[in-house]
């Protein structure tokens, strides 16, 4: 057992087991050969690939041969090797020694049970396969490699076995198209084309078509659109991972990457070495005392041998790369930014195709334009193109799951079938007059809702079939477009002809007149195409944005936004038509693109509305009170407390956890955030604000960048309130009223420095409420307490007296709106809540009246 690789011995052990699981007193050639077969390794599997062997034929053959053996009933102790067996793994050592191999490595151990007359020799006969093809083939994939090692397989065929060859794939068209990249590929062969340094690092943010462009490299050398210095190379794709999984033993992962690099050195100039994520290579398999693979490249790398490109990230380039010089320098700087938005579009163009292929759908023009748009606006912490890939990705899924479903008419009229069914089998029972009435108008409707449930059906399931023909010309026309490039660089020119001029002009007249059968048929129960609302629907999924605010319909609704806001907070005209004014700016694209949609400092005395106005913004904008972001200013009275918006600093308690502000943000990057009682935070913590006004980003503890320009930022202050008492609350702005405001302002800038206000969108003056104000108030209230009321069925009502006395009892200019709530609670709620409790109230009307400063409830 000496002579032999570990695998070879894991073979034998194998044939051991399957000799005593059947019965047999010896190991016979035939339990060796079903081991083999029954669970290839990567080697014998290729070997059986390369030489066309019908693996599940000679599985059927053996195992007939297997029951043909002898069995022993008794126990059997020992199970001994069979002289066949002996002989065959001579055979093998022998084989071996005549290759120079040191040990038997399971190619050979192959060879041997093909080439030994025994039981077997008939069943390879009838394949076809002899010993002399099989040499060449285990030649071929050995590359000159020995068996030296007790792990020698691992190192046989290395470079297919590790890596990915890119021009493969792309001759035979399994790679995307690849747009508006040419400047990046014309700069990646200018490096690959020098004499020294000739190893480019594509650097780039995550997504923004690094490896896209090494597949368009390789999409070139197949088309021979590359100088002639590169156009016998062929790309490998390193699986760094398939190289480190599995390497038990120290020296496992070293003998690996040597062999890659061995049989790159072998075909000098021909292979170009991609190694994506590079910096994984930083550390990869080094354990302790071993070296890492980035140290075991340097060499190869120094004298020329090693023709490489790499690919990764801005961020791990700067911790990984650069910190090791000697591996930098290696290497020649390919910056790759992100696409604009015109080369995304025209980048999913070229997707679309195969996108459509691939989900059996189509995708509109809009729906591409509005991908790119959509994502460039609202997914702000991902790049293009990959971000609007996904999009259109997720949007096709959607949609063809929804074709894969029953249509929501027809689903509910089997759903009405059922219910009358159930009420059928129940009346049928019944004798009385009314139920065989009922019975009669059932069987009726269920007759008609069965008819038209056919017919709904029928016509569905012919959608369906068409939609299907669609998919399947769609697949006949890319394979047919496939062979006329094959046919084209094989220089078939016969093949080629018949493709261009009969084939594929035949498939695009078919699927043009499916196209428009398709469109022509009026009941469409499938819509098959994307649109700019499917688009739409996918990023209020990944964002909570409601569809509407993507789309035109949120424009009219901008317009209406004043009269929305003056309908919900009484009294503060000036300070709402400002906000409106402000918002609509930032919808139009007015505004600063840099900066938050808006930002604004609220002043005024308590319950005046400024709060309030924070939560209706928030819910106006977003449809959600819960997209505001509320942050007590008067628990960041301390200046470390800075790190609680942003995160600790590195090497602090609660440094992962991120901050209050820059997490709430990162996550959900549309909200309304409120800092209330700004007069109350340290100084040191404003500052932090200066950048997120002026910018609209902030860094947060961990180095991440924050995008704030899809808030809003509203600052609210009691700050000069005392000079609110003095206030004259008219529509026309007098000296008067001019004085109090410079009064005010004096107050805040003793707080608020001048470049923190000077970055402020409007500074608003909330006043105080009047007693008309309040009435006002009152009267919203009720009407909010009534409809809490109607969802238990209960009706509220009163006159004009209940909301004077409410007035009355509940105004107070120095608290504002807030007693008002109060006063309805213990005038009213109280009472209420005792009937409802009594259960006296259900399905009933309250009538509220005043009487003698009471309000008495007349429940009818």
């Amino acid at each position: 057992m000496k002579s032999f690789s570990d695998r070879c011995k894991e073979l034998l052990i194998g044939a051991e087991k399957l000799a005593r699981v059947s019965n047999n007193l010896y190991i016979y050639p035939e339990h060796l050969a079903l081991t083999i077969f029954s669970n290839p390794s990567y080697l014998i599997k290729k070997i059986l690939d390369e030489v066309n062997l019908d693996v599940e034929s000679i599985i059927s053959d053996i195992k007939k041969n297997l029951s043909k053996l002898p069995i022993i009933k008794s126990e059997i102790n020992e199970i001994k090797i069979h002289h066949e067996t002996n002989k065959l793994l001579n055979h093998a050592i022998y084989l071996a020694n005549e290759n120079g191999d040191k040990l038997v490595a399971e190619d050979y151990l192959l060879l041997a049970l093909i080439s030994e007359k025994n039981n077997l020799s008939n069943i390879f006969k009838s394949q076809k396969i002899n010993k002399e093809k099989l040499k060449i083939v285990i030649d071929q994939l050995r590359r000159g490699e020995k068996a030296m090692t007790n792990t020698a397989e691992n190192n046989f065929d290395s470079l297919n076995r590790y890596a990915v060859d890119l021009t493969q794939k792309a001759s035979h068209g399994l790679i995307d198209p690849v747009i508006g990249r040419d400047d990046e590929i014309r700069r990646a062969i200018q490096i690959l084309s020098r004499r020294t340094k000739n190893n480019p690092v594509l650097i780039g943010e995550p997504g923004v078509g690094k490896t896209a462009i090494v597949e368009g490299l390789a999409q070139r050398i197949v088309n021979e659109d590359v100088p002639d210095s590169i156009k016998s190379k062929k790309i490998f794709s390193l699986d760094i991972s398939s190289l480190v999984a599995g390497s038990k033993f120290r020296g496992d992962f070293e003998e690996r990457l040597k062999s890659v690099l061995n049989e790159i050195t072998k075909k000098t100039n021909e292979v170009i070495l991609f190694i994506d994520e590079l910096h994984t290579l930083v550390g990869a398999g080094a354990s302790e005392g071993a070296i890492d693979a980035s140290n075991m490249l340097k060499p190869s790398l120094a004298r020329g041998e090693l023709h490489c490109i790499g690919a990764t990230t801005l961020n791990e380039y700067r911790n990984y790369i650069e910190k090791d010089t000697a591996l930098a320098r290696r290497f020649q700087q390919l910056y790759v930014d992100e696409p604009s938005l015109d080369n995304t579009v025209s980048i999913l163009r070229g997707l679309k195709e195969k996108y459509e292929l691939h989900h059996g759908i189509s995708i509109s023009d809009k729906a591409l334009i509005s991908a790119t748009k959509l994502s460039s606006r609202y997914i702000t912490e991902r790049f293009l193109p990959d971000k609007a890939i996904d999009l259109i990705d997720e949007a096709a899924s959607k949609k063809r799951i929804e074709l894969d479903s029953k249509p929501d008419n027809l689903d509910e009229l089997d759903r009405k079938i059922m219910q009358l069914n159930i009420e059928k089998k129940v009346l049928s029972k019944e004798k009385d007059t009314d139920s065989l009435k009922r019975l009669e108008l059932v069987n009726t409707e269920l007759k008609d809702l069965e008819q038209k449930s056919h017919e709904f059906t029928k016509e569905w399931n012919l959608k369906k079939k068409q939609i299907e023909k669609i998919q399947n010309t769609k697949f006949e026309l890319e394979n047919a477009k496939n062979e006329l490039t094959l046919a084209k660089r094989n220089g078939d020119w016969e093949k080629a002809g018949e493709l261009s001029y009969q084939i594929i002009p035949s498939l695009v007249e078919t699927l043009e007149i499916s196209n428009k059968k398709n469109k022509i048929d009026e009941k469409n129960f499938i819509e098959n195409t994307i649109y700019e609302e499917d688009i739409a629907n996918v990023i209020s999924k990944w964002t909570g944005i409601p569809v509407s605010k993507m789309l035109e319909d949120e424009k009219n609704k901008f317009l209406q936004i004043e009269t929305w806001l003056n309908n919900k907070i009484i009294g503060q005209e000036e300070s709402i038509k400002k906000i409106s004014n402000a918002l609509r700016r930032a919808r139009s694209g007015l505004n600063d693109p840099k900066r938050p949609l808006g930002s604004f400092l609220f002043l005024g005395p308590t319950g005046v509305g400024k709060t309030e106005t924070a939560k209706l913004l928030a819910s106006f904008l977003f449809d959600d009170e819960k997209s505001l972001l509320r942050i007590d200013m008067s628990e960041f009275m301390e200046k470390h407390s800075v790190s609680r918006l942003i995160g600790a600093p590195p090497g602090y308690v609660g440094h992962e956890d991120g901050g209050k502000l820059t997490e709430s943000v990162r996550r959900r990057p549309f909200k309304v955030i409120l800092f209330d009682e700004i007069e109350k935070a340290h100084p040191e913590v404003l500052n932090i604000l200066l950048q997120v006004l002026d910018d609209g980003r902030l860094t947060d503890s961990q180095g991440r960048l924050v995008d704030f320009r899809n808030t809003i930022i509203i600052l609210t202050s009691n700050m000069g309130s005392n000079y609110f008492d003095d206030w004259q609350n008219t529509s026309e702005e007098n000296e008067s009223t001019k004085l109090l405001k410079n009064n005010i302002m004096g107050s805040v800038k003793t707080f608020l420095r001048a470049e923190f206000i000077n970055r402020l969108d409007e500074i608003l003056f909330f006043t105080k409420l009047t007693r008309n104000n309040i009435k006002v108030i009152a009267e919203i209230q009720l009407k909010e307490l009534n409809e809490r009321l109607n969802e238990m069925n209960i009706n509220l009502s009163w006159d004009e007296s209940v909301v004077n006395l409410i007035t009355l009892e509940g105004y107070n200019p120095e608290y504002g709106a807030r007693p008002i709530k109060r006063t309805i609670r213990y005038l009213i709620e109280d009472k209420i809540s005792d009937l409802i409790l009594k259960e006296e109230l259900e399905k009933k009307e309250i009538k509220l009246k005043e009487i003698d400063g009471y309000i008495e409830l007349k429940v009818n």
